[in-house]
């Protein structure tokens, strides 16, 4: 498992997470793996759009008839 270090916390924020996580009965530490989980699942729009930057990585295909491209090889010989 990996380690996240993450700097210059407010204090109140940390205070915060203090108390959530003794209203939940476990540590600071279990209450910011719970936030960070619940925090990194991709709802649909997040998936669309990781999608969208996926495609737009990739080459068109080509729109050039194959039978062109044969008869103009044939053509220059």
């Amino acid at each position: 498992m990996g380690q996240v270090i993450v700097r210059n916390l407010d204090d109140a924020v940390i205070a915060s997470l203090k108390a959530k996580a003794k209203v939940h009965g476990h540590s600071l530490e279990q209450e910011l793996r719970d936030v960070l989980t619940q925090a990194s699942s991709l709802d649909p729009s997040d998936k669309a759009a990781l999608a969208d930057r996926i495609r737009a990585m990739t080459p068109a295909p080509l729109t050039t008839d194959s039978t062109d491209l044969v008869r103009r090889d044939r053509d220059s010989r």
